[in-house]
C-alpha cells in the first residue's frame, strides 16, 4: 500500500512536530501546576490539560497544518507552490528547535509571557 505524499508529510514531519508542540505544552503545565499547593487537584489538573492538548493536537492542529501545506502546494503549478511548502516546514521546525532550545536553555518559564512566570 503505498503512501500518498500528503500522508506522508503528515506522518513524518507535521504530526511529530504537533507532538513536540504538545511535550513544550505539557512542560508548561507541569512548571505551571507547581502553584497548586492539593497534590491530588494538582494531578488532576494536569492530566485534564494533558489529555485535552493530545486531542487539540491529533485532531486540530495536525490536520490544519497539513491543510495549510495542501493549500500551499497548490497555490501556484510552476514551482513556488513546492518552494512555499519548503518555506513552510523550515518556519516550523525552526520555531520548534528555538521553543525547546530557549526552555533547556533558560527553563520552561522562559517561554511564557512574564506575567504567567512562577
Amino acid at each position: 500500500m503505498a503512501l500518498t505524499k500528503n500522508k506522508v508529510v503528515q506522518n513524518y514531519y507535521i504530526l511529530p512536530c504537533c507532538l513536540l508542540l504538545l511535550n513544550l505544552v505539557n512542560s508548561v503545565i507541569s512548571y505551571k501546576s507547581g502553584i497548586i499547593e492539593d497534590p491530588f487537584l494538582r494531578t488532576t489538573v494536569v492530566i485534564l490539560f494533558v489529555l485535552f492538548g493530545s486531542s487539540l493536537a491529533a485532531f486540530v492542529a495536525a490536520p490544519a497544518l497539513t491543510a495549510a501545506v495542501r493549500l500551499m502546494h497548490r497555490s501556484s503549478r510552476r514551482g513556488a507552490g513546492e518552494l512555499g511548502e519548503i518555506l513552510f516546514f523550515v518556519a516550523l521546525g525552526g520555531i520548534v528547535f528555538w521553543l525547546y532550545y530557549r526552555m533547556v536553555l533558560y527553563g520552561t518559564g522562559s517561554i511564557l509571557p512574564p506575567d504567567w512566570r512562577n
